[in-house]
């Protein structure tokens, strides 16, 4: 049987539907130094008002490119937690599969960027910060439903401030 991560990386419908919007939020954070883009309207989409986002910067596991996502994050207990969801899709995102890969990671929040370790919360701690992150983007209940894999969490604590990314 394939594993999750062997099988092929490919776009999800929501993907798919809101590529430019993705694109435009990348670019506009990027272009800002982090002044646009840290906290997006999400209502649209069923979340929130007041959605906070970060940069994730990974490097290609076989690539080799580096490549910069938008993803929506929360702070639980001083750490920065990232959902792996890629909209319910059966397979993990691209960037988590190269954090995996990585013992490091370069976020920026804002105007601010760090590189730090990072780790996935497990057992009863994953299943209370799952819950947090559902109320922070209530379309994560629907994407766990959609698939058979558990949907992985990513923390990591500030770590060593970096220069803020460039477009």
């Amino acid at each position: 049987m394939e594993s999750v991560s062997e099988k092929p990386v490919t776009l999800t419908e929501i993907e798919i539907a809101r590529r430019d919007w993705m694109a435009e939020h990348l670019c506009s954070y990027l272009e800002s130094g982090g002044a646009k883009g840290h906290i997006v309207d999400l209502r649209p989409i069923g979340g929130l008002a007041f959605t906070t986002h970060l940069l994730l910067k990974t490097v290609g596991r076989k690539s080799g490119q580096t490549r910069i996502t938008p993803l929506i994050y929360g702070d639980v207990g001083g750490e920065v937690v990232i959902v792996a969801s890629k909209g319910g899709a059966d397979v993990h995102p691209a960037w988590y599969l190269n954090i995996k890969s990585a013992r490091e990671v370069d976020f920026q929040i804002g105007g601010q960027a760090f590189r730090s370790t990072w780790r996935e919360p497990q057992g009863k701690e994953r299943d209370e910060i799952w819950a947090f992150m559902a109320k922070n983007y209530p379309p994560y209940t629907q994407y766990q439903t959609k698939t058979q894999r558990t949907i992985p969490l990513v923390m990591f604590s500030s770590g060593k401030p970096i220069e803020i990314f460039r477009a």
